[in-house]
């Protein structure tokens, strides 16, 4: 029996080319006993496309429990990046279905990208782009905007995995000082790069550039609201390249129109595509990105090898890197059909 690979139908355009060409699905293609096809671009994804499947490689449709197909062959469901929101996680873990994300791919891509929000806002990029664009009348303006430096200046981040850490490894030459709210920390990484641990509305409070960086989960929905934004520094800004939802959008463009901090940077929104009526969109303290802004060759290509590789791993009976269900490791179900693969393809 041929090791079945299918990727969720948004990864080709209608024409039959590839959505991101940085992807390179050749190793799927060459690998012995390994079939990759390609579904129909449905969301959510539809049991009956993946009856006959060991693993799927899924870009933004949904997997939901009716996803599931009850033949039980599906061993696991590869997320092209870090979210998960799109998978019903417990489902998955009591189906025995490994949920595997790629850290390695976007850790270094999404840390740029919010390190370019904070150099763009800080040294108020949009606004003397404009200024350039309006002639001599705006140009002579500069002075009324100036920037603002960042050594000793205070970068607070909630959630220090795999993102956050990162970020805190590539400021390091900016000479700030880092402070942190993680209830999952690791104590060792934190000591280790600097960070001071704190409370979560004391990174409010403290923090001169803010930064998201937690996964979105029932708990964290709407952490950053009115009552935490209120507690920021009239010249602190916001950063969120996590997950929409994480922020009340709400609260935070009302804070924004009221000046109540100097700006935010925001790559996800509560709703996406945002609307084109969306208040947010017509405010000048804010730079927009439309969930795309750490997307770089380099990134998509670091995510797509990363879910080639655990394909090729659970073919050959072993774990792949990153998964998120933990608890599916010790479901017999799972260990069912690796000790399966290893038995019939080798390690």
């Amino acid at each position: 029996m041929t090791f079945r690979v299918a990727l969720s139908g948004d990864f080709r355009k209608a024409d039959g080319s590839p959505t991101f060409p940085d992807f390179d699905v050749q190793p799927l293609r060459d690998a012995k006993d390994v079939e990759m096809v390609y579904l129909e671009n449905v969301n959510p994804i539809r049991a009956e496309q993946i009856a006959d499947f060991d693993a799927l490689i899924l870009l933004t449709p949904r997997f939901d429990k009716e996803s599931i197909h009850p033949n039980g062959r599906l061993c696991a469901v590869a997320r092209f990046g870090v979210g998960y929101d799109t998978v019903d996680v417990p489902a998955c873990t009591e189906a025995g279905i490994a949920l595997v994300i790629t850290p390695d791919g976007v850790r270094r891509p999404v840390a740029v990208s919010i390190i370019a929000f904070m150099l763009a806002l800080t040294g108020k990029m949009l606004i003397k782009d404009r200024l350039t664009r309006g002639g001599p009348e705006t140009f002579n303006q500069r002075g009324q905007h100036m920037g603002v430096g960042l050594v000793g200046r205070t970068l607070g981040v909630i959630g220090i995995g795999n993102i956050g850490a990162e970020l805190f490894r590539m400021v390091q030459p900016f000479d700030m000082k880092f402070i942190a709210h993680d209830p999952f920390a690791d104590k060792a990484v934190a000591a280790e790069l600097g960070i001071e641990l704190v409370g979560l509305e004391d990174v409010f409070r403290r923090a001169d550039v803010l930064s998201v960086n937690c996964p979105l989960t029932p708990e964290t929905h709407h952490l950053v609201n009115a009552e935490r934004l209120a507690l920021m520094k009239p010249t602190a800004y916001l950063i969120n390249t996590a997950r929409g939802p994480i922020v009340d959008q709400q609260a935070l463009t009302k804070v924004l129109q009221e000046k109540k901090i100097a700006g935010a940077g925001l790559d996800v929104f509560e709703v996406e595509p945002v609307p084109a009526d969306a208040p947010i969109l017509k405010l000048d303290n804010v730079i927009l990105a439309p969930h795309a802004l750490c997307w770089t060759d380099q990134c998509f290509a670091g995510n797509g090898a990363a879910d080639v590789k655990a394909a090729l791993d659970l073919q050959k009976g072993q774990v792949p890197r990153g998964v998120v269900n933990r608890a599916v490791l010790d479901s017999p179900r799972f260990k069912a059909r690796l000790d399966g693969y290893k038995a019939r393809y080798g390690a």
